[in-house]
């Protein structure tokens, strides 16, 4: 999911979790009482995943940076090894 579309579903459940809670408030009956447990859980975890930092991209021109070094590296060991044969 979009942060957007995320936002759009906490306000639903929000909605529909405080709807429930008036009826039950106000004496009422509702179908599922687990159902406030259900929309709890959902709110929380995606306000979870909304504050969770966003993940940093992995560094790839580093590795590739190290790679082309190696390969420098073994190809002066060859050189070398060459010009004392």
């Amino acid at each position: 999911m979009s942060s957007d579309e995320r936002q759009k579903r906490l306000g639903e459940l929000q909605t529909e979790l405080v709807r429930l809670r008036t009826m039950i408030k106000a004496g009422g009956s509702i179908e599922n009482p687990s159902r406030v447990r259900e929309l709890r859980k959902a709110v929380a975890r995606i306000l979870t995943v909304e504050n969770q930092p966003a993940p940093a991209p992995a560094p790839v021109k580093k590795v590739e940076k190290k790679k082309k070094e190696d390969k420098k590296k073994k190809e002066k060991k060859k050189t070398k090894e060459d010009k004392e044969e």
